[in-house]
């Protein structure tokens, strides 16, 4: 990066305007189209394993077969019991049997008098513990932080208690939101587990929030995605993520550990119940000084019949930098698509090295400026890890910081243009599946270069320029362990994503249930 001479002029942050589109008439509404997806979603059925998605509690409180204070009480006896499991799930850090069954009599006494507030009234939802929620303790992963019950709730967590959701608790995350793993062997946390294979990771930083969808304790979570974050845990423990443009989803009252590489998202058991929390949390925020001018977030042609007149983006040689098992369930996906109508248009993605290197310097850097007092003040108390990649952060100078930025202008340049000629991009989630937990691991934590390298390679894209990536699961290893495709589309349209990912989520015909699964509404 040093010996580049970039003439561009750096953009500090990804924010980008929004183009002026023919608004199409506002017949087809949000909550038509929402409407439908519910409706569309076919019916639990025994045959083979689904997971249970918002349509599943849905039809259980519309029916009467179950209310929100029943099914809250399910699920505090299994929070209870998966951490007596061996090993723990360590999903979800912190909850509170007397909230939890609060928000669900609430809910039971609307459903009972018809006057429910949203979709997600009465669905049980856990929210990363990087978010401010009331009266958890608002610790980032760490051992340190969140001394007192927090008072304020951050600006998604209020959001999801006014339509009405159950929040269940906060759930695990790499310390700080500083790796891709999820290992976090201090003592309030512990390495949450991967409910498809219990000695693999969960993937991160988002970690519990992947591991509590898959293993059916809720069907929604809420991550943040600063270098793959929602991306990865999603596609390791095989669950949908959506990482939203750039300021799309206010992170107000979540740490500001990168300003410049974060965005919110949803974590979810299908690509219809993702569009359903987007469509509730993606407006601007006061509080929050990015996305102020977004465009009104849509979810238009969601529901068309096939792809056809699409056109897929992809980069065969950076396609393929994966495993060989995970370039051929995601090629075979690929093909999927077209066989819907859509044609795959070959592109170019330049500068792929540079992107990747400018984003750690970014992140790395904002995350040691924000971190600083905390280095000097904790660094005892943080795990090894944590204090390996801050150190490392404080060899960028401000010279490598304002040329990873001239990057990022180039690079953003390079997608508007490409943008042009194809409607999204398609890459897979991650180079491979899940690794392995080792014992060694439990004790001091785990540092692998390589393995994080692998695990953002195809993540870090849409982080730098602030583009949104969809991650939907196509097929599991020969291990078991669950495989996915990444859709990534222009800046504010993720109606985009959503519209090819309900499609794509078809191509896997069969799910695997997890080896920890709950099913909270049996």
């Amino acid at each position: 990066m040093r010996s580049l001479d970039i003439h561009e002029d750096p953009t500090f942050i990804p924010e980008v305007a929004a183009e002026l589109t023919k608004d199409k008439s506002e017949a087809e509404s949000t909550s038509d189209i929402i409407k439908q997806l519910i409706d569309a979603r076919p019916d639990y059925t025994t045959d083979g394993f689904s997971f249970r998605g918002i349509k599943d509690y849905l039809d259980c409180y519309r029916s009467g077969k179950l209310t929100p204070s029943q099914v809250a009480k399910n699920i505090i006896a299994v929070l209870e019991d998966c951490d007596k499991s061996t090993p723990p799930l360590r999903a979800i850090v912190q909850w509170d049997h007397e909230q939890i069954m609060l928000m669900a009599e609430a809910s039971t006494a609307r459903y009972r008098n018809k006057c429910t507030l949203s979709y997600l009234d009465g669905i049980p939802v856990c929210l990363k513990e990087e978010f401010k929620v009331v009266p958890y303790h608002h610790r980032v992963g760490t051992e340190y932080l969140g001394t007192e019950p927090e008072t304020e709730d951050a600006t998604v967590a209020k959001k999801l208690r006014e339509a009405g959701a159950i929040i269940i608790g906060v759930s695990n995350m790499h310390e700080l939101g500083t790796g891709t793993t999820g290992c976090n062997p201090n003592g309030c946390h512990k390495i949450p587990r991967n409910p498809y294979k219990p000695n693999h990771y969960t993937g991160g930083s988002s970690s519990g929030s992947a591991a509590a969808v898959a293993a059916g304790l809720c069907p929604v979570a809420v991550g943040t995605d600063g270098g793959g974050s929602v991306r990865i845990p999603a596609s390791f423990c095989g669950v949908v993520g959506l990482k939203g443009t750039f300021g799309r989803i206010s992170s107000h009252g979540s740490l500001p550990l990168s300003y410049s590489t974060v965005s919110v998202g949803p974590i979810c058991t299908s690509v219809a119940d993702a569009a359903i929390v987007y469509s509730i949390l993606a407006e601007p925020d006061p509080l929050y000084p990015y996305g102020l001018k977004q465009p009104k977030a849509t979810l238009s042609d969601m529901c068309a019949p096939d792809l056809k007149g699409l056109k897929l983006g992809v980069d065969w040689t950076f396609f393929k930098a994966c495993d060989a098992e995970v370039l051929s369930i995601c090629e075979k996906a690929v093909e999927y698509l077209q066989s819907l109508g859509a044609s795959v248009v070959e592109v170019f993605l330049p500068e792929m090295e540079e992107v990747q290197v400018a984003h750690a310097i970014c992140i790395l850097s904002e995350m040691r400026d924000f971190l600083q007092p905390d280095f000097n003040k904790h660094f005892q108390q943080m795990n090894l890890e944590t204090r390996a990649s801050l150190a490392l952060a404080c060899q960028f100078t401000a010279l490598d910081y304002i040329t990873a930025n001239r990057q990022r202008t180039r690079s953003m340049g390079f997608l508007r243009e490409i943008f042009t000629t194809v409607n999204c991009i398609l890459t897979p989630a991650a180079a491979s599946t899940a690794p392995r937990i080792h014992d060694s691991d439990l004790l001091a934590g785990c540092s692998d270069f390589s393995l994080t390298v692998r695990a953002m390679r195809f993540m870090q894209l849409g982080n730098f320029t602030g583009i949104p990536g969809l991650v939907v699961p196509v097929g599991y290893s020969a291990a078991g362990l669950p495989i996915s495709l990444q859709v990534m589309t222009k800046w504010w349209n993720e109606a985009m994503l959503l519209r090819i990912g309900l499609k794509l989520e078809q191509f896997r015909h069969q799910t695997k249930k997890p080896s920890i699964y709950y099913d909270i509404l049996a």
